[in-house]
This record gives C-alpha cells, sequence and structure tokens, in this order.
C-alpha cells in the first residue's frame, strides 16, 4: 500500500506548511497519519524553534517589581473571588476617555458581560478581539463614564527603567469561556 498524505495541512503547528505522511497500519490495513512530516529535515525542524527562541528573549535586568504583600489572606477569603476565562466578543474605545476600552465579554454564563479597563494606552482595541482573557467576575458593578463595568480584566504591571509596563493576562485559546481558575 502506498503511504497518502493527508487532504489538509494541520494548522499552529509545525505542519502548516507540509502535509503529514498517511502510513498504512501494519495490523489492520487502515491508514493513519505519523506526525512526521514528508520531507524535513532536521536542520529545518530546528530552525523555525531557534529563531522563535531568540526572538522572544527579553532583558529582565531593567525590570523592578512591586514587594509582596506581607499580609497574609485567609483562604476562605480568598475562596471567594470568582476568576473565570473570557472571550473578548467585542473591544471599544470609550468616547470621551483617554484611557477606557469598553469589553464585550463571553464569560460561559449565555449573557454577555460589559467590563471597562484602563488599558488604553497600552492595547488597541482590535488586537483583543477574540482572545482568551482571565477577568474576575463577581465584583459588585462600578459605573464608569456612564456604564455599569461587572468585574475586572487581570493583567500584570511591572516598571522598566522608571515606566509602569502592562500585560493582560491572556491565556491558550483552547481554554473555553467561563472555565474557572483555581
Amino acid at each position: 500500500m502506498e503511504p497518502k498524505k493527508l487532504a489538509k495541512p494541520r494548522k499552529n503547528s509545525v505542519f502548516s506548511t507540509r502535509q503529514a505522511v498517511m502510513k498504512p497500519d501494519e495490523e489492520t490495513g487502515g491508514v493513519f497519519p505519523t506526525m512526521k512530516p514528508e520531507g524535513l529535515k532536521k536542520e529545518e525542524k530546528a530552525a523555525p524553534a531557534a529563531a522563535q527562541a531568540q526572538a522572544e528573549k527579553i532583558d529582565f535586568s531593567k525590570v523592578e517589581i512591586e514587594p509582596l504583600f506581607a499580609d497574609f489572606v485567609d483562604f476562605e477569603t480568598f475562596a471567594k473571588s470568582d476568576f473565570r476565562a473570557v472571550k473578548v466578543k467585542e473591544c471599544e474605545a470609550v468616547k470621551k476617555s483617554k484611557k477606557l476600552l469598553k469589553f464585550v465579554l463571553d464569560d460561559g454564563s449565555g449573557t454577555d458581560r460589559v467590563i471597562l479597563s484602563g488599558i488604553h494606552d497600552t492595547y488597541e482595541p482590535e488586537e483583543l478581539v477574540g482572545k482568551t482573557l482571565i477577568a474576575i467576575t463577581n465584583l459588585p458593578p462600578r459605573k464608569m463614564m456612564g456604564i455599569d463595568s461587572c468585574g475586572m480584566i487581570i493583567s500584570a504591571i511591572h516598571h522598566e527603567e522608571g515606566e509602569e509596563k502592562l500585560h493582560c493576562l491572556m491565556v491558550d485559546d483552547h481554554i473555553p469561556a467561563g472555565a474557572k481558575l483555581y
């Protein structure tokens, strides 16, 4: 039996530009994909990984991190916080505000959740649509610029060379909306 090629290349993996090979199973005679792309040499496999690692190197020597809290919080208090994965359905700048972005989120409940976040100086709305973020969902609504914000997007903040840097916590898109964090 001749090896067959898969009909479509896999996306988001090393096989995105090449097709895997289908080889016959010796016992059943069925055809199963190998996980090896056809004709790929060791040098070709190593090059993209090395280039990606090189591009992602970050110099943390000039980063200042806020000190940890000295006070402890009891577990019951912590457990009351409801952290969830949320999918960004829509995101837009709030009119008359330089900092606020208005998020329409899928939190897994079946009802859209609106959260406002003061991160427009770091992110443009269109780059966040479709992302999976982390939010705390059981804060009481807070009115901002006349809009109720029902939760808080979680971000990491540090200082670098005297400038504040902010990064939203973004997680793998395979995590479904509403997944609870523990």
